[in-house]
């Protein structure tokens, strides 16, 4: 993979975006405890900070109506004695994110989103984006970028738009997005984000072992992985959404204008407004009809 547009530290510093999902409809009914899952990533993250002083580690919370930072290791706050490093309680981590799963759930009280119990994933790529792009522009030293995202809950077909977006995004910038997929299916969209970036996807099939999986495949940096045999995807799902019913098709309509995509045919695009020509199997009928020449 090419070098990310600017000069770096070096071939093994990381700056690691974390996109850790905290959707209480997942962990209510997942296997591993929340707890357990979140014990694991500390100690990956502490790990991460270890093996080089420069590697910096950036925490989003993906929840279910909102995202939010939650942990930067170059902030003076969280710098001391430790040298940047995660204290061993993660104190201020886990006060932030106590305080973003009780405003998130406030949230879902109120109602503010309908929909599938999916978690809003392109509100936090989108954030990631933003502060690596921030990073670029800081100076003309900056470490490797990557994406990282640890999530457990299903695919929203309402977000495709926003998280392809987001992919092309990274894709331009050469920021490649891992993910370790904690779901009991799947998912389409990080299969995608993972391909499209160069990214690594993983579904680990003992939850228990964690912290194993995060530590052997995701501690590497972007210079290492080309001397090591990582995991590959056996199949990449390239479904899509449409943009009527919010449902993952195989076969539908596109718009050549704005390129929105219909399970089922329109006369006009809700999208932009484009008028849409006869659908074939309309046009085949109606020529059979014209074929059909009355008895006398």
């Amino acid at each position: 993979m090419a070098s990310a547009p600017s000069k770096l530290y070096a071939d093994d510093v990381s700056l690691l975006m974390v996109l850790l999902d905290t959707n209480p409809f997942f962990w209510s009914s997942s296997s591993l405890p929340f707890s357990v899952f979140l014990s694991h990533v500390l100690t990956f993250l502490n790990s991460i900070l270890l093996l080089n002083q420069l590697n910096q580690v950036v925490v989003i919370a993906t929840g279910y109506n909102s995202c939010s930072y939650i942990y930067d290791s170059s902030t003076s706050t969280n710098q001391g004695s430790d040298n940047g490093r995660m204290p061993a309680r993660c104190v201020n981590l886990l006060q932030k994110l106590e305080e973003f799963v009780i405003e998130d759930e406030q949230l879902i009280k109120e109602g503010l989103r309908e929909g599938i119990a999916s978690s809003l994933l392109s509100g936090s790529l989108s954030m990631a984006l933003c502060y690596i792009q921030r990073v670029f522009r800081s100076g003309p030293l900056h470490p490797q970028p990557r994406i990282l995202c640890l999530q457990g809950s299903s695919d929203g077909p309402e977000q495709y738009v926003a998280i392809m977006n987001a992919i092309f995004s990274a894709q331009r910038s050469v920021v490649p997005i891992d993910s370790c997929y904690m779901g009991s299916s799947n998912s389409a969209f990080l299969q995608q984000a993972s391909y499209i970036t160069g990214g690594v996807y993983l579904k680990p099939q003992q939850p228990n072992g964690l912290f194993q999986y995060l530590s052997t495949v995701f501690a590497t940096d972007l210079h290492s992985r080309a001397f090591l045999q990582l995991p590959k995807s056996l199949g990449v799902d390239f479904r899509a959404s449409c943009f009527c019913h919010k449902k993952t098709i195989d076969m539908g309509y596109i718009c050549s204008v704005c390129l929105s995509i219909f399970c089922k045919h329109h006369k006009k695009c809700s999208t932009c407004g484009s008028v849409f020509g006869q659908a074939q199997s309309d046009v085949n009928s109606t020529s059979n009809k014209k074929r059909k020449t009355p008895e006398t």
